[in-house]
């Protein structure tokens, strides 16, 4: 890394973790991707300071990504922190132009997202039996979590068990950018919730107190456990390809939307910044009542 621009690079990545408050996730990823491009600035060009980074050595750093098979969605990912960066360096005055101005990403062929058939949800929720061990509640919990609230991995793990408000009917969830968001729940749910946080409390010599969901050792549940729970699970009622915990996510969303939800209360269920991001589920909706009507339809 050229020795130049660390200070200015550290400057942003602090920018972004004390003033826009992005997530840890989220900020090694900028941090990445601006290593990787001033290294690449290094090999090629030799020793480049902020103010000589030109157009043409963006479009050389995109190509070579381009060569190396990466898909259109990483190199858009790439050129965003680019022009959040020089964006940045405009307001701090440190560059009077920025290079990313003439820079176009290339297309993204937009893919639906997949879900599974609320009646593979149902015998998963209802039909599954899962071992009587504390995983075996533990990831029974998980499920049910993700599928009635379509909260993301991050909110999952970062559940308190003060976000449970019994008389609200309610989970309070911190989302992306540190928003908090409420998302009510069923009489059901919150049952489900204190009867795992008694048994916490009779099952575990020590645990974490204030995280709802804990392993068997009493630690916060890690991304790594959630994801190969749900793929475990899903596996066993569905075929689709993808059975991440983003799939309950979408599942959630794709079922309310197909019940006739407001596509405003969807996007604030979701924690969505934009109703942009949450359009794609109309577009699942769309392609469902296009299938009802092609196999019901006697013209079809």
């Amino acid at each position: 890394m050229q020795q130049t621009v660390v200070p200015h690079i550290q400057q942003f990545i602090d920018y972004l973790s004390f003033q826009k408050r992005y997530s840890r996730h989220t900020i090694t990823s900028y941090q990445n991707d601006l290593t990787a491009f001033f290294d690449f600035l290094l090999t090629q060009f030799g020793e480049t300071q902020i103010t000589e980074v030109k157009t043409t050595f963006v479009r050389s750093w995109l190509a070579a990504l381009k060569e190396q098979g990466m898909e259109s969605k990483s190199i858009n990912r790439k050129i965003s922190t680019l022009k959040s960066f020089f964006k940045y360096q405009l307001r701090q005055q440190t560059i009077t132009v920025s290079p990313m101005t003439a820079i176009i990403s290339p297309k993204v062929n937009k893919r639906l997202p997949q879900f599974v058939d609320k009646k593979d949800v149902t015998t998963l929720l209802t039909d599954v039996e899962f071992p009587d061990t504390w995983a075996g509640k533990t990831d029974q919990l998980i499920l049910h979590l993700f599928y009635n609230t379509g909260m993301r991995q991050a909110e999952l793990t970062g559940l308190k068990e003060t976000d449970i408000s019994k008389s609200n009917g309610t989970i309070k969830v911190l989302g992306k950018g540190s928003k908090e968001r409420i998302i009510p729940v069923s009489n059901q749910l919150i049952q489900k919730m204190q009867d795992y946080m008694e048994d916490k409390r009779k099952a575990l010599e020590a645990f974490d107190k204030t995280i709802l969901l804990v392993t068997a050792t009493g630690k916060k549940l890690y991304p790594t456990y959630v994801y190969t729970t749900v793929n475990k699970y899903l596996a066993m009622v569905t075929t689709i390809d993808k059975k991440s915990p983003h799939v309950l996510r979408h599942s959630f969303a794709t079922h309310l939307m197909n019940n006739g939800a407001d596509l405003n209360a969807v996007k604030e269920l979701l924690g969505h910044s934009s109703l942009a991001a949450t359009q794609i589920y109309t577009h699942n909706t769309i392609e469902k009542l296009k299938d009802i009507h092609k196999k019901a339809h006697p013209k079809a």
